[in-house]
Formats: C-alpha cells, sequence, structure tokens
C-alpha cells in the first residue's frame, strides 16, 4: 500500500522524524508563505512532471494551485494539494530503507547526491548495509563519513534510528528519504518522503485510515506502468496467465487470484483495484470455474461496464461452473466471451502496448 507524501510524514513526526510544517489545502485555504506547493499522487516524479512549485505571494499561492489541480504525474492526477514550509538548504541527501529480498533483511541504502536526479546516480555508487536493532550505532557513523557530514554524525545516528524503528513498527516495504535534507543551519529533515505499507499486516493496525486502501494479499502489483491488467481463479491459472501475456511482448500489470469463493462482490473490487494502474489499456480474464462461478463472474463484468469510467478493453475467457448462464448474461450486454486465453491475449494486443 503506498501511502501519499502528507500521510507518510503524518507517520514520521509520530515516530519524532524531524519534516517540514505541512497542512492539506485548497483555494480558500490561506496558509504562511513562502511554502511549496505539493501535488499528491502514489508515484515519484513529480518534480519534473511540474508537480512542485514554490509559492512566495497570495497570487503566485492562488495560480499554482489551480495549475497543479489539472498536472498529471505518471498518469496520476493529485488527490490533493499539500503546501509546505520552504526549507532552506545546504545539501541534498538520499536515505531509505527496502527489504531486500534475497537477504530476508531490512537494508538501508543512502547516498550523497539526492534530489530529482537520484535515479541518474550507478547502482554501485550507493552505499548499503543491512541493519538491524544492534548495529544501529555503527551504522550512523559510517553512514555520516559517506555523507561527508561527519560533523552531523550523532544526528545522522539518530535519524537512522528512527527511522528503522518507524519502519519496523508500521510493517513498512519501503521508506524513501529523497530529499533528506541538510539545513543552513545544521538540520536533517525529510523533506519527502516515499512510503510503502505491508497490505498483510493490515490486520494488525485498525488505525490505518489511507486514501489508498489494502488490496487483497493475492493482488501483486507487478509493473505500476504495465499495459495489461490480469484476472483469474487459482495461483497456477493466474501465475500461467501472467507468464502467457509477457512472453508475447505485452506487460502484465498484476497477477490477481481472485480465489475459490469469489463472488460478485470481490470481482468488482478487483476492477476497481485495476483501475489504479495508469497505463492499462487491456483486462485479460481468465476463469476455470469450479467454486467460483462464471454467472457471478459475469455479473461483476455487466457491472464494471456499466459503472466504472473509462474501463479498459475485457478480453474474458470462462469455462466451468455455470458457464452457459455466464454466456447468456454476458451476450445479453453484447460482451463477447473468447473460446482460449491465447485468443484473448491476441486480442488484447491488439489494443495494449508496451
Amino acid at each position: 500500500m503506498k501511502l501519499l507524501e502528507y500521510e507518510a510524514k503524518k507517520i514520521l513526526r509520530d515516530c519524532q522524524v524531524a519534516t517540514p510544517d505541512g497542512v492539506v489545502v485548497n483555494t480558500e485555504d490561506e496558509p504562511s508563505l513562502p511554502r511549496v506547493l505539493k501535488v499528491q499522487v502514489p508515484i515519484g516524479g513529480r518534480g519534473k512532471a511540474g508537480g512542485v512549485i514554490v509559492v512566495r505571494t497570495n497570487d503566485e499561492y492562488n495560480a499554482a494551485f489551480t495549475k497543479l489541480q489539472s498536472v498529471t504525474v505518471g498518469g496520476f492526477t493529485p488527490s490533493c494539494i499539500y503546501a509546505e514550509e520552504l526549507l532552506e538548504v545546504e545539501r541534498e541527501l538520499y536515505l531509505s530503507l527496502v527489504i531486500n529480498r534475497e537477504s530476508s533483511q531490512i537494508e538501508l541504502v543512502a547516498h550523497p547526491d539526492g534530489g530529482v536526479d537520484i535515479e541518474s546516480h550507478t547502482p554501485d555508487s550507493f552505499y548499503r548495509q543491512s541493519i538491524n536493532g544492534d548495529n544501529l550505532d555503527n551504522i550512523g557513523q559510517t553512514v555520516a563519513d559517506y555523507l561527508n557530514i561527519n560533523p552531523q554524525a550523532f544526528i545522522v545516528t539518530d535519524m537512522i534510528e528512527k527511522l528503522y524503528r518507524c519502519f519496523v513498527k508500521n510493517d513498512a516495504t519501503l521508506l524513501e528519504i529523497n530529499p533528506l535534507v541538510l539545513t543552513k543551519s545544521g538540520e536533517l529533515v525529510a523533506a519527502d518522503c516515499k512510503l510503502e505499507l505491508d497490505d498483510a499486516a493490515n490486520f494488525r493496525h485498525p488505525e490505518w485510515d489511507f486514501e489508498a486502501k489494502s488490496r487483497s494479499a493475492n493482488f501483486v502489483t507487478l509493473n505500476n506502468q504495465g499495459t495489461v491488467a490480469t484476472i483469474a481463479n487459482g495461483a497456477g491459472l493466474a501465475m500461467a496467465t501472467v507468464d502467457a501475456t509477457k512472453d508475447t511482448g505485452l506487460e502484465p500489470a498484476n497477477f490477481l487470484d481472485i480465489g475459490g469463493g469469489a463472488n460478485e462482490a470481490s470481482v468488482t473490487r478487483a476492477f476497481e483495484e485495476i483501475m489504479h494502474y495508469p497505463n492499462v489499456a487491456a483486462i485479460i480474464i481468465n476463469i476455470f470455474a469450479g467454486i467460483t462461478k462464471c454467472d457471478e463472474v459475469a455479473r461483476a463484468v455487466i457491472a464494471a461496464k456499466k459503472n466504472i469510467d473509462a474501463l479498459p478493453a475485457l478480453f474474458i475467457r470462462l469455462d466451468g461452473t455455470n458457464y452457459e448462464q455466464a454466456a447468456q448474461l454476458l451476450e445479453d450486454e453484447q460482451i463477447a466471451v473468447l473460446a482460449t486465453l491465447a485468443e484473448c491475449i491476441a486480442a488484447a494486443k491488439k489494443v495494449a502496448t508496451v
């Protein structure tokens, strides 16, 4: 689950991590100036896309607010605008914590040159180190040396410890501070934050109430920029559907196993989750019904066609329990059912590009 910046920074502040003063605003608000206005979208690249504007006067604020409401970043339009304190920046650094799945450990990643061009640095130029609750002090000194801010070594150690505690406490899978700002007064401040939480840990966090809702544990993002979404029932069939789609040169956005007990409501939720992907032009539905019934899937497809604006093209293969009823329901709505997965993929390829 990807949080918006203002949501992520509230969690950081709750963990005593320094962040700029900020507030979600609308056109009637009059925040103290100067401020940095930022679109709130669940994706990076806002600065290069024109989604971050510094304003110093009321006229600049009103003009920037209007402009930012229509900015698109990676296919996402902003859910809201965040107005934040303008920092006096000495340097921009990079610091993140991430799950290293190969080692099954939390890994700290750092770079002395943070900011909008962080992706231009080669992978081997980043400092990487597995961390746990026992080695934070030593790593803090090492990272301070690496970032060339040795006079702030104790502040770096404190920052890393707080970020680590925050990461573990909130069941995070990614906590990225870019930039981590060293101010002219010598403070370290999380000027931006990307925070992703583990959907599977939702049951441990009744306090979670974010704009992005937890997805099913069987819904996995493969490529947020993918052009084809997939829906299948059963993990094996879902993986085969993704693999067959990928093998033809298409780019699957997701893996989704709707499970053996899927019904109209759960399949409808799957369509709603897929609509978060900005580039999906086709949805491949591959169902071999048993406990899941074809007519339940058909009713969900019909509801999605009626209720979801700009629903991508659907390519449907159904077989199994209640197939005849499903085929009739879809025929009545002039929705085609194809005979094989291969036919679905070939048809999807005509409308979806890599």
